[in-house]
Order: structure tokens, then C-alpha cells, then sequence
């Protein structure tokens, strides 16, 4: 269910991504030069002949804006990502009677895991570090459990 909700919840924000973008590549981004802050004539009776060159200028910038949210869409969906393969791990410890998952600590950046904290035993330790080496997503695990004296 969970999986279901950061799904519907990522292809929000990249068709959001997506429709400002198209529509910053459309309309030119007419607004002003964000560079020197004066106006960008891209059609009307006093661009003159400058009107082909600006036109181009401002869809370049559309298209660089298109791109920039398109980057800060994959950067959303990574963090994304990374939170629904914590989340996934997480579940199947609770899930699991073999492990103390409480006591364990799941981290995930760029899809590498780290487990830290403390379990009972070696045994724990190696299903702990086979959940999550199972779990769909996952590029490697960082091993830093600690077997509890």
C-alpha cells in the first residue's frame, strides 16, 4: 500500500515537472532576461529585427528551464526512491520474528543501504543484511551492526 502512495506521489511530481517545463519551452519564458532583468521581445511591432534572434534566445532559456526542473525532478524522485526502499526494508523486519528490528537502524542514499545499531546475534545480523540485500532497489548494504554482549 505504501509502495502504491510513493508511486502516485512520484508521478505527481514529475508530470508536474513535466507540464511546467513544456510550458516555459512554449511560451518562451517571455517574462525578462534573468541576466540583465530588461524585457525579451520575442514578437510585436517594436522587436524589429532582432525578432528572430530574441525568439531563439528565449526558447533556449525555456528549454534550459525545462531541463533544470527536469533535474530537480529525477533529484525529488531519487530522494523518493531512496525513502520507499527504507520503508520497504523497515516493513520486512517488523515482519520478521527473527530480528529485533527496533533496535535497528535502516539508512538509504543513491539506493545504497546502511544498517546500523545493535542485534542479538550473528544470526540476526546475516537476516538483517539478507532483507535488505533482498529488497528490490537496493545497489549495495553497509554492514554496521553491532552483536550486543
Amino acid at each position: 500500500m505504501m509502495g502504491g502512495l510513493l508511486r502516485a506521489v512520484l508521478l505527481l511530481v514529475l508530470l508536474v515537472a513535466v507540464v511546467v517545463g513544456v510550458g516555459a519551452f512554449l511560451l518562451g519564458y517571455r517574462v525578462s532576461d534573468f541576466r540583465t532583468g530588461e524585457p525579451v521581445r520575442t514578437s510585436g511591432r517594436d522587436a524589429g529585427d532582432a525578432t528572430a534572434g530574441t525568439a531563439g534566445t528565449a526558447r533556449e532559456r525555456g528549454a534550459e528551464i525545462g531541463e533544470r526542473v527536469g533535474a530537480a525532478a529525477d533529484r525529488a524522485g531519487e530522494m523518493l526512491s531512496d525513502g520507499a526502499v527504507t520503508a520497504k526494508i523497515k516493513s520486512k523486519m517488523a515482519l520478521d520474528d527473527t530480528i529485533e528490528a527496533r533496535h535497528i537502524n535502516v539508512s538509504t542514499r543513491d539506493n545504497v543501504v546502511t544498517l546500523s545499531g545493535t542485534v542479538a546475534s550473528a544470526r540476526q545480523r546475516e537476516r538483517a543484511v539478507q532483507l535488505a540485500k533482498e529488497t528490490e532497489g537496493v545497489k549495495s548494504v553497509k554492514d554496521e551492526l553491532r552483536i550486543r554482549k
